[in-house]
């Protein structure tokens, strides 16, 4: 049975190696739409598989976090307890609390310095390699840089 012309595959194949191009202006012209909107396709699927790589790690670094700060929060309390009774043995037990409570300040004040600090640094969640790889692209498109043939 032979194939209607709406049957046959329209898809644009690139030419082997070796093989001349013998398309029409007007043949490139009409495969352009395609080959953006497959090139637009392919930029938001690598933009979804980047995001949820990134959101998988973040929640889960996340997780983790809050769980060891409940644990440490508890940790803290039997250590600050022992801190204060170990003082108390040398000093009254107000004078001794309060000697570790401001250690215990001047312990947060610099992890939350050093926290900023990090939250300032980190990149977050901005999809930065599929950002460049429309960069390239559009590159490629204008005929600049490195780009395949």
């Amino acid at each position: 049975m032979a194939r209607s012309v709406r049957d046959r595959d329209t898809t644009p194949q690139p030419p082997t190696p070796g093989d001349e191009d013998t398309r029409s202006l007007v043949q490139l012209l009409r495969e352009l739409p395609g080959i953006v909107m497959e090139l637009l396709r392919a930029e938001f699927e690598q933009f979804k598989r980047e995001m949820a790589r990134k959101s998988k790690n973040f929640g889960i670094g996340s997780l983790l976090f809050a769980i060891a700060g409940g644990i440490a929060f508890f940790l803290l309390g039997t250590l600050t307890t022992a801190g204060i009774l170990a003082l108390a043995m040398i000093m009254p037990a107000w004078a001794a609390a309060l000697v570790v409570s401001g250690a215990l300040f001047v312990f947060v004040v610099i992890l939350v310095a050093v926290g900023i600090a990090l939250f300032k640094k980190s990149t977050g969640l901005v999809p930065t390699e599929t950002m460049n790889s429309i960069v390239q692209d559009a590159h490629a498109v204008k005929g600049e840089g490195r780009f395949d043939s």
